[in-house]
């Protein structure tokens, strides 16, 4: 059903790929988020909260370099392990803490002096303009939905995102205490479709602002395109929410490997939110970005 339309989407459609490290550790965790360009000009969409990870990664890093600094220079004597806690408290360090966070888009541009960006001041929606590039690196852009109004509950729609991220292209350099990208390893994840049915729509001061899908948007497919079978673009996947079913079991007696055994389960059911075009296409007629609909 959607097969042409992945084809399509996807020329436009692109991963941008995180690598962080917590205090923990030497550990890299990878992760993915998702962007669309929508026009020729190196416009593309993302989620806010995609835009605020991006953004934040100076951050992250300044503080643990201002850490560094004072923590070599504590005299390396009995007190030395008090005083690193006291270091560690000062800023608010601890295993589970983000200390390094780097991040690359993937097949956009050739090259570029940095990106542009404009966040929305009340929904999950981000634009991003690519600045000062030779060559873009994706094909075609996004075309939206121009009449909303046949956008019905029971409609079939896809999304198109990057979780499950497989790139291994990045290291740990002990002698610098770093994270480094490299030009070896895998640099790419496998675009990934998932698709769904609308079931409700997300309504606040009452103006419809999203669609909420039967299927869960992946951790990773945020700031992915949601589209129909002919690759108009309907919205943008934003986030998931969670509902108690109320099917709960308790100590339930199953046989498993020929022996009796209690389990308990929870269940929900995972909704996925995305953004609705007419939400987006208004804030890029704010932000005078040239768009396309049909």
């Amino acid at each position: 059903m959607f097969i042409e339309a992945i084809e399509s989407v996807s020329k436009f459609t692109r991963p941008i790929h995180t690598i962080l490290r917590t205090y923990s550790g030497k550990q890299i965790i990878p992760g993915a988020a998702t962007l669309f360009f929508i026009n020729e000009d190196g416009y593309a969409l993302t989620c806010k909260h995609v835009i605020e990870l991006l953004t934040n990664s100076d951050n992250v890093l300044k503080k643990y370099t201002d850490f560094k600094i004072e923590r070599d220079r504590l005299p390396k004597d009995g007190r030395y392990k008090q005083n690193l806690k006291g270091l560690e408290l000062k800023y608010k360090l601890n295993p589970e803490i983000e200390i390094q966070l780097k991040n690359t888009f993937v097949d956009c541009v050739d090259m570029m002096s940095g990106f542009t960006w404009y966040t929305h001041s009340k929904y999950d929606l981000a634009i991003i303009k690519f600045n000062d590039y030779k060559k873009l690196l994706y094909k075609n852009y996004a075309v939206f939905k121009k009449d909303t109004s046949t956008i019905k509950q029971g409609k079939q729609l896809c999304r198109l995102g990057f979780p499950f991220p497989e790139f291994t292209n990045f290291i740990y350099n002990d002698a610098t205490d770093d994270i480094e990208w490299t030009t070896t390893g895998i640099n790419i994840s496998p675009i990934f479709p998932l698709e769904g049915m609308i079931t409700r729509f997300l309504v606040e001061e009452n103006r419809v602002f999203g669609i909420e899908m039967s299927t869960p948007g992946l951790r990773g497919q945020s700031g992915g395109p949601l589209f129909d079978n002919n690759g108009i673009v309907y919205g943008m996947q934003f986030s998931t929410k969670h509902l108690h079913l109320g099917f709960d079991l308790i100590d339930k007696e199953i046989l498993m490997n020929n022996k009796v055994k209690k389990v308990s389960d929870y269940s929900f059911i995972h909704l996925g939110q995305c953004i609705h075009a007419d939400i987006i296409k208004e804030f890029l007629i704010e932000k005078k970005v040239k768009f396309y609909e049909e």
